[in-house]
C-alpha cells in the first residue's frame, strides 16, 4: 500500500500541474486509505502538501506573469483568516464524539471524511460541467471587480480548506474568472499562489497546537508530489489543451472516489 500512496503522490501533483485544480482533492483520500493515516490527522498533512505543492507549481507561472498579485491579496486574506481560524479554534474545539446515527457513533474522523466526500462530489461536477465562462481560455469579460463578493468567497474556501484540508482550487478559480475577471491561464496561476500560501498558514495553525508530525514521511511525500506537479507542468507547456481535455475524466474519477467515500463512511466504519 506504501507503494501505491506514493505513486499517487506523483499523479496529484501531475494533475495539478496539468489542471491547476483538482489534484489535492485527492491527498486526503491517499493518506487515509492507502496510508492508513488518521482523517484528523491526514487534513494536517494534506495541508502541507498542498502549500508545499502549489507552491512550485506557482513559480512558473509566476515567471511568466501570469499571477495577479493584487487578486491574489484580495482573496488570500480572507482565505488565511478563514483556514487558521479553522485549523487553530475551530477544529480543536470539536468534540472527538460528534453523535449517534441509529447504532452508529459518528465521529469526528468520520464527520471530516463524510464532508470531505460531499466537497469531492461538488468538485467533480464542477470539472464535468462544460462551463462558458471556464472554458473561455484566454479572456474574460472585462467587469467591476466585485471586492466584497472576492472577501467573502475567500473566507469561505478558507475555512472549508482548514476543516478538510483540500486546497479548493476547484471554487477559486471559477471566482477569479467571474467575479475578478482574470483570463483562466492568470486564474490557474492566481490560485496556485492562493492555495499554496493558505495551506502553509493552516498548517502552521496545527504546529501551534502542538500537532505530532511524522516530518520523514511527511516531507517524502511532499517531494513526490512536487516531482509530479513539476512534471505536469511540463507536460503543460509541451502539449497544449491537455489539461483542458483531462479535467472531465478527472471529474469523473473523483465523483467516484466522492461516492465510494461517503460509502464507506456511512454504512462501513
Amino acid at each position: 500500500m506504501e507503494v501505491l500512496g506514493f505513486i499517487a503522490a506523483v499523479l496529484i501533483g501531475i494533475t495539478l500541474g496539468l489542471i491547476g485544480a483538482g489534484g489535492s482533492i485527492l491527498t486526503v483520500p491517499v493518506l487515509v486509505y492507502l496510508l492508513r493515516v488518521s482523517p484528523v490527522l491526514a487534513t494536517s498533512y494534506s495541508l502541507f502538501i498542498v502549500g508545499i505543492t502549489a507552491l512550485f507549481g506557482s513559480l512558473g507561472y509566476m515567471k511568466n506573469n501570469l499571477v495577479n498579485y493584487r487578486t491574489a491579496i484580495v482573496f488570500g486574506i480572507p482565505s488565511l483568516i478563514g483556514v487558521f481560524a479553522a485549523r487553530h479554534f475551530l477544529l480543536p474545539s470539536i468534540p472527538e464524539d460528534l453523535f449517534f446515527w441509529g447504532n452508529i457513533l459518528v465521529t469526528k474522523g468520520i464527520g471530516i471524511m463524510i464532508l470531505f466526500a460531499v466537497l469531492m462530489i461538488a468538485a467533480s461536477v464542477s470539472m464535468i460541467k462544460k462551463s462558458k465562462v471556464i472554458h473561455k481560455e484566454e479572456f474574460a469579460p472585462v467587469q467591476k471587480y466585485r471586492y466584497g463578493l472576492i472577501l467573502l468567497e475567500g473566507l469561505i474556501v478558507g475555512g472549508l480548506t482548514g476543516l478538510v484540508g483540500a486546497g479548493g482550487g476547484f471554487l477559486i478559480i471559477p471566482a477569479l474568472v467571474i467575479l475578478a475577471g482574470e483570463p483562466m491561464k492568470i486564474a490557474i496561476g492566481t490560485s496556485l499562489l492562493i492555495i499554496s500560501s493558505k495551506s502553509l498558514i493552516g498548517f502552521s495553525g496545527d504546529l501551534m497546537n502542538h500537532m505530532q508530525i511524522n516530518w520523514d514521511f511527511l516531507l517524502l511525500f511532499s517531494a513526490f508530489a512536487v516531482a509530479g506537479i513539476l512534471i505536469g507542468a511540463w507536460l503543460s507547456s509541451r502539449i497544449p489543451g491537455t489539461g483542458s481535455k483531462l479535467k472531465p475524466v478527472f471529474g469523473w474519477f473523483v465523483l467516484v472516489m466522492g461516492i465510494f467515500i461517503l460509502a464507506q463512511e456511512i454504512f462501513y466504519s
